[in-house]
């Protein structure tokens, strides 16, 4: 059975326009033929999906080339961040958790919610990188977050608290104030950041996930040449 039509498609306009009708509240950036399985790579926002020439399947994965051992669908994801670079100066930089370490010559933005797990192991990785500055801006995206994040960002030391919370399991004691966690949301959902942590480097270029300490430091080093 096909999920929209058995027709074969002579041109992508036309295979577009079947697909958007399973994403009607979407903008398809990007539709192309890939090299490999006939298939064509279908970009909404900052997810990748793959159909064939008939609209007949459409999934989520990824493809691995097993000859090279390259997965594919990751180098053309960061690709894809790479060409959505970021102007960190654009970002509510006064709004975020900064820690300075060292001559914090170098410069880091990270998206965290504060009941990521991964989030909790980027900040373990952080810790052995000095002459560094390091803005983490609060992006409550997960259940119960924002209650966490509140008490974070209402804490006479935010980044004591912070620490506390991320790296020592530390809960943050509870504290009411104006936080301005939802314009921090509309900043993220602008850019289509739909996971944490989500790092911005100098040059703009975004990485979605947690990266370990030595692949950040190549990053920041890249960047201050």
């Amino acid at each position: 059975m096909c999920l929209f039509s058995c027709t074969t498609y002579a041109d992508e306009v036309s295979l577009r326009k079947t697909l958007e009708t399973f994403f009607p509240n979407a903008k398809i950036e990007s539709l192309k033929k890939t090299p490999y399985l006939e298939l064509y790579e279908v970009v909404v926002g900052d997810k990748l999906f793959y159909t064939d020439e008939t609209a007949a399947y459409l999934f989520s994965g990824h493809v691995f080339d097993l000859k090279t051992e390259k997965n594919l669908t990751e180098e053309r994801l960061q690709a894809i961040q790479n060409a959505r670079r970021i102007d960190i100066n654009s970002l509510p930089l006064e709004l975020a958790i900064k820690a300075v370490r060292g001559n914090g010559q170098r410069k880091l933005v990270v998206f965290s919610d504060p009941n990521c797990g991964y989030c909790k192991r980027l900040e373990k990785e952080l810790l052995g990188i000095t002459n560094v500055t390091i803005y983490t801006i609060l992006y409550p995206i997960l259940k119960g977050s924002k209650e966490l994040s509140k008490a974070v960002w209402c804490a006479t030391d935010r980044l004591k608290t912070w620490n506390d919370l991320m790296l020592r399991s530390i809960p943050p004691i509870g504290v009411n104030c104006n936080a301005p966690l939802s314009k921090l949301i509309q900043i993220g959902q602008k850019h289509n950041f739909n996971s944490t942590p989500t790092l911005i480097f100098a040059d703009g270029s975004v990485v979605l996930g947690m990266i370990p300490a030595e692949i950040i430091e190549k990053k920041l080093d890249a960047n201050t040449q």
